[in-house]
Parts: structure tokens; C-alpha cells; sequence
């Protein structure tokens, strides 16, 4: 492939999510010079984010020009991705939750016989935690999460007071014998507007503490590169190492060939393993048959209660509590999970977005009964399973020369009884706080996807070593969420990012 010719980088790291943007902050603190290549531009913020067009969904951001096909129950779909400076964070909701200390030690009964282990303990990550909290200004409350790993440090700032419908929730929690906690949020509550838009949005103000408003200035002032609008299609391998990157120039069509000493890939769970797989790198690595293999997303569900009247007047925002009674299993049912997960405050969608996405006729009178909803989140850890993953399918490359891929991805019976667990208790909350009836949507996103080119210390089942190095590859390390054997019971963003500085750190001590 013919392209211009770039300066050779000490480092060039793919993606500008969490794991992109917090190893290369390791690598920028060793002095080494980062090229960073973002396949999506930067998202603007202003009055407009608030807007009907404001939710991911409906942004030029969400792209279905990619490579991707979902198999369905109709046959294959096109699935869209989010891709834009700062990655999933410019549109997340901000819980920043630790993994407990048994995440990293996972009961059988989970794993099965998929091999999955964590070569890292959780006391190996915990200053990376702490870190990552600091640079991201975590608001939390220490010592009241029942299941609360151990923290070297305070959270960096305290959590903005209770609001709309999170007294009724906290105390119909405690009358049923629950310990209710602050999510640890990223959110900084000295400039936040307490809107209903965070979730799913930018933030119009830039009080969610994303990577865009609060990480990547502060890189590109150490002097690292930001190159938006690039879509790597080709990693090129030669004696073991990674000699070029290539990528394609969204606007243009150019093609650029860019050389490095090191690679850092944190593109995504889907876009990761797409990448290796197309240049067909799984054929260096002793785990090829991990490659894109065991994708989790956890098996989420929101339940939303119905109450006689609007359950939040002032709209304000409420994504404020959380429950991890269940966590570790149920007691009060005999014979069920060793693990199940998480139980956290959901908001109902703002009544702008239901609109702008149903037909006049049924937006309208949704959007007034909206009103009188508020909801809970089921986040189920869900098992690693080689069926489902990533893989080539057939057809003709894209514009960018990347060839089609496949996404396959089923729920075991266990994922679905640990989210019908989460779900009875979550019911059992919203019916003390007064709902006459609920409603249950099941989430299909790939928001929480990792796994999918995992770590571990057996090299025949785990494409990564310890360090998140490429097996096979000397100077290819992977930071995203694609390195997590198991998926834990709670929201990936901060493990991602503690495990990337980490990685970033390794790499930059290797000189």
C-alpha cells in the first residue's frame, strides 16, 4: 500500500478511550514521543447537547460505517459503534466503580472450562486505582459499599447531595434491610447543571470528568500527538515486531504509513480483535484461538418502576445510588450464585430523546409517562464463553481496507438467572418505594464489552502475558477492555484504566 511518509515515534498508541489515554500517560512520563490515532473527531459541546440530537445514538458519532455485523434471530445486522476523541466516555454516565478483591479470583462455578484466570491480584492494581481516581476526580463515599475493597487513599472529592427520587429509593433500600451506597462518580459537582442528559450524552457544561475534558489536554500539553479522523487498518509485522502502522484519513481517503518502536492497541473489545484478525497477527501467538474469542458485555437489564406521580419534578439528575447486598450471591435464596453483581439507580430517558425517537403518535403520550418513572439497573457478570467473539467473515474490505467482521454473541442460562436474581430484588425496592407496577428493558448494547483478547499466564489460553503484551509480538501491548479474563459485577471503566496506567508504567520503565 503506497502513503506518505511520517517521523518515526517512540510509541503509537490506537484508541483515545480509557485505555488508550491513561497508557500513554505512562509512556509520556517516560519520555517517549506518542503518536495517538483516533478512528472518530471530537464531539463539541454546547446548548446543543441537551438537545433531542444530544444521546449517542443520534450523533454523526455512532457510526454504522464499519465493518461489524451482529447475528440476530433475522439473520446478520449491521452494528453501529461509538467513535470519537475520548472514545465511550464522552457518553458514558460516569460510575467509577473499583473491582472487589475476589473479582480477581473468580469461582468455578463461573468459569467453567473456559480457562479464564487473572494473572494480576487486585492488591497488584490498587495504587493504580487510587491514581486513576485522582486524575478522573472521583466522587465517592468510603465505608459504607458493604463489599468496599481496601483503598490506600480517600476518594478525591466528596458526592453532590441526594436529589429527585433518591431518598424514596435509599429509604425503601434500608426498610427491606439493603446497605445503599453513593456510586463513585465521575462528575465534578462544583460546575454540574444536575441534569438529566448525562448518561448516554455529552455533557454541555464538562462536568463529567471524560477523557476529552479531563485527560487529553493535559497529554497533549506533555506532548503527545492527537491524530482524529484515523482509521488504522493494518498493523505489519516483521521478525516479531510490529514495523508499521497503517491507517486511512476519514476525510481524505489518504493512506499513511507510520513507524514506531512500540504499539499500544486499545481500540475496543470489537475493534481490537477486528484488527488483529485482519493482519492477521493470531498467527504469531501461541493463544491464536483466543483471539477475539470469549466477549463478555454483561447481562444488563433496567427495570423502571411506574409511581402514582412524577417521580422527579425538578429533573434532576439521580444516578446517585447503588446496591451490592447481591454482589456475592443471594442468602435468602438457598441454592443460588456464588456471584451475581450489581444493583445501581438508572434514570428514566429524558422526554426530548423518547420524542425524537418514536412516531408523533406514541412519542407524545410516552413522553408524558416518562414522567412518573424511575428505574434501577441490573449489571449481571456474565460467563466467558468461546462462542462468543469476533471473527472475519466474508465479503470485500471497506473503504478503509479493512476486511468484514462478525460479532456472535450468546447469553449462558447462568447470565440470565443472575440477571432474573438482580431483577427480583430490584422489583422488590421499587414496589417499597411506592411503584405500582414495573417495566423491564433489556439492555443489547456492547458498552460493557471486554474480553476478547485476554491476559493470563498460560500462553495456549490467554493471548496476553501478565504485562499485556502480545504474545508472540515484542513491541505490541493491548490496554483496552479486551484484556479481562472475567467481567466482573460492575461498570470496566476504572479497571480499564487502572490496568492501562499500569501497562503504560511497564513500558515505560522497559525504556
Amino acid at each position: 500500500m503506497s502513503g506518505s511518509a511520517e517521523p518515526r515515534y517512540d510509541a503509537i498508541v490506537v484508541g483515545s478511550g480509557f485505555g488508550g489515554c491513561l497508557a500513554a500517560l505512562g509512556l509520556i512520563e517516560a519520555g517517549m514521543s506518542v503518536l495517538m490515532l483516533e478512528r472518530g473527531g471530537r464531539v463539541e459541546r454546547s446548548a446543543a447537547n441537551w438537545g433531542d440530537e444530544g444521546a449517542f445514538v443520534l450523533t454523526p458519532h455512532y457510526t454504522h460505517e464499519s465493518d461489524y455485523q451482529l447475528r440476530s434471530r433475522r439473520g446478520w445486522k449491521p452494528q453501529g459503534i461509538t467513535a470519537c476523541v475520548g472514545g465511550p466516555s464522552i457518553f458514558y454516565g460516569g460510575a467509577s466503580f473499583r473491582f472487589r478483591e475476589a473479582d480477581f479470583s473468580p469461582p468455578r462455578e463461573l468459569i467453567g472450562d473456559s480457562g479464564a484466570e487473572w494473572p494480576i491480584s487486585y492488591s497488584e492494581l490498587e495504587p493504580f486505582y487510587s491514581q486513576v481516581e485522582e486524575l478522573l476526580h472521583i466522587a465517592g463515599e468510603a465505608g459504607v459499599d458493604p463489599t468496599e475493597p481496601f483503598r490506600s487513599r480517600p476518594f478525591p472529592a466528596k458526592p453532590m447531595p441526594l436529589a429527585g427520587p433518591s431518598p424514596r429509593i435509599e429509604e425503601a433500600g434500608r426498610a427491606l434491610g439493603l446497605r445503599p451506597f453513593r456510586i463513585p462518580m465521575a462528575i465534578d459537582g462544583a460546575i454540574c447543571r444536575s441534569c438529566t442528559t448525562c448518561d448516554a450524552f455529552a455533557c454541555a457544561v464538562s462536568a463529567k470528568n471524560d477523557l476529552a475534558t479531563r485527560l487529553i489536554p493535559a497529554l497533549i500539553g506533555m506532548g503527545m500527538e492527537l491524530r482524529p479522523g484515523m482509521v488504522v487498518s493494518r498493523l505489519g509485522e516483521h521478525g516479531g515486531r510490529i514495523g508499521t502502522v497503517e491507517a486511512v484519513d476519514t476525510a481524505t481517503g489518504e493512506h499513511t504509513i507510520f513507524r514506531s518502536d512500540r504499539v499500544v492497541l486499545a481500540a475496543g473489545a470489537i475493534a481490537t480483535p477486528h484488527l488483529l484478525l485482519a493482519s492477521r497477527l493470531e498467527r504469531q501467538n501461541p493463544g491464536a484461538e483466543v483471539v477475539g474469542r470469549y466477549l463478555m458485555r454483561h447481562c444488563n437489564a433496567m427495570m423502571y418502576g411506574f409511581f402514582p406521580r412524577p417521580t422527579n419534578p425538578r429533573d434532576e439528575h439521580h444516578k446517585q445510588l447503588a446496591f451490592h447486598d447481591f454482589y456475592f450471591g443471594d442468602e435468602g435464596r438457598p441454592g443460588g450464585l456464588e456471584k451475581l453483581g450489581n444493583i445501581q439507580q438508572v434514570m428514566a430517558p429524558p422526554t426530548s430523546l423518547i420524542r425524537a425517537m418514536l412516531p408523533a403518535v406514541v412519542g407524545r403520550p410516552a413522553a408524558v409517562l416518562l414522567r412518573n418513572l424511575t428505574g434501577l439497573l441490573a449489571v449481571a457478570e456474565d460467563q466467558p464463553r468461546h462462542g462468543n467473539g469476533v471473527t472475519l467473515g466474508p465479503g470485500s474490505p471497506d473503504r478503509f481496507g479493512l476486511p468484514p467482521a462478525r460479532i456472535e454473541h450468546q447469553y449462558t442460562r447462568r447470565d440470565l438467572a443472575a440477571r432474573r436474581a438482580l431483577l427480583t430484588r430490584a422489583r422488590e425496592i421499587l414496589r417499597r418505594a411506592g411503584a405500582l407496577f414495573t417495566v423491564t428493558y433489556n439492555v443489547t448494547t456492547f458498552s460493557h464489552a471486554v474480553g476478547t483478547v485476554r491476559m493470563g499466564e498460560d500462553p495456549r489460553r490467554s493471548a496476553l502475558d501478565p504485562d499485556c503484551r502480545f504474545r508472540g509480538i515484542s513491541n505490541l501491548w493491548v490496554t483496552d477492555g479486551s484484556v479481562f479474563p472475567t467481567s466482573g459485577g460492575v461498570n470496566p471503566s476504572l479497571t480499564i484504566a487502572a490496568n492501562a496506567l499500569r501497562v503504560g508504567r511497564l513500558i515505560g520503565a522497559e525504556g
